[in-house]
């Protein structure tokens, strides 16, 4: 073994064999997923696990196995489960709040914890600026916390409506040579708000509040002309807007409404003359006091690892080209 490698013994206390079947996995599948996660080897015999790697990687992992043995007393571990934490304990940093004081958006289906810094940040910065740019790579919770934000804040009765908006189709929402009639043409661009409030807050719900207009998610250019007061207004995708498209819809805010603009830069699906929208917002709105700018990156995406691979490749590969 060189120098750089070393094992570290670990009793997870108290012994109990149901807590480390949770933790194991079925034929030691989580295991299995951490020592590829940090490129170690885990050993065990009952409570007692030797972990050997490099030695950094070995206290991560470490760490790893006490809070997710923790964790498996009250909850059953799956692969998604873990990658979540594992991502969560990666991109933490020092000045991340401790975990009594990290917001928890509160929906009546489930409550939805921040994970790490930025997502964290995020959240914090909808609480408090009128206006919140959400930019970074697909997977890393842009969309869904701020829908989360929005359903928790007509809980609350702080907004008497919600808003969800998107181009609803790349480059212009030219719906015409789609089939259907109008619901049918739009629908499947907004899909990804549908999903995200029916977990939050059931189908039979949501309809009904569609149906009474509590709930309205609609094309961007069904924004044009209105002023929207008292409300959370979400606009999604808005790297496929245009400059006059996105400033249509930043200049419909009314009083006491909050408005979330989330996007990802490097899939802009525009025309090549067409400058976005999402990019030049970002360079002429970034000194106005009540609009607050978060960035996400590859670490901070919580879906499969592989997602996070693929990013990361495609952005070293642009990289290499510029």
């Amino acid at each position: 073994m060189s120098d750089s490698q070393t094992t570290i013994g670990a009793s997870l206390e108290p012994l109990n064999n149901k807590w480390l079947a949770n933790l194991c996995g079925q034929h030691n599948e989580h295991l299995s997923q951490l020592e590829e996660r940090f490129v170690v080897t885990i050993k065990n015999r009952g409570n007692h696990f030797n972990v050997s790697g490099e030695k950094p990687q070995v206290n991560k992992t470490v760490d790893a196995l006490n809070e997710l043995y923790a964790l498996a007393e009250h909850e059953l571990l799956t692969p998604a489960l873990i990658h979540l934490r594992i991502q969560e304990g990666q991109t933490a940093d020092a000045n991340a709040p401790p975990p009594s004081e990290r917001g928890v958006i509160y929906t009546p289906r489930k409550s939805i914890k921040p994970r790490g810094i930025n997502q964290h940040a995020y959240v914090k910065s909808i609480a408090e600026n009128d206006v919140v740019f959400g930019v970074g790579p697909a997977g890393t919770g842009k969309t869904y916390l701020a829908v989360a934000c929005a359903v928790e804040a007509l809980e609350r009765d702080e907004v008497r409506r919600i808003v969800l908006a998107r181009p609803a189709v790349e480059a212009g929402e030219r719906l015409g040579f789609l089939p259907g009639d109008l619901s049918e043409k739009i629908n499947p661009y907004l899909m990804p708000l549908y999903d995200a409030l029916y977990e939050m807050l059931g189908n039979e719900r949501v309809e009904k509040l569609i149906e009474k207009n509590v709930i309205e998610i609609a094309p961007l250019a069904f924004m044009r002309g209105r002023t929207l007061s008292e409300a959370f207004i979400i606009l999604d995708e808005a790297q496929n807007t245009t400059p006059k498209q996105i400033k249509m819809f930043l200049t419909r805010i009314g009083y006491g409404s909050t408005v979330v603009v989330t996007g990802d830069i490097t899939q802009i699906d525009l025309p090549n003359h067409v400058e976005s929208g999402l990019c030049l917002a970002l360079r002429i709105l970034q000194n106005i006091d009540g609009i607050s700018f978060s960035q996400f990156e590859a670490k901070d995406i919580m879906r499969h690892p592989i997602v996070q691979k693929i990013v990361t490749a495609y952005d070293s590969h642009k990289e290499d080209e510029s």
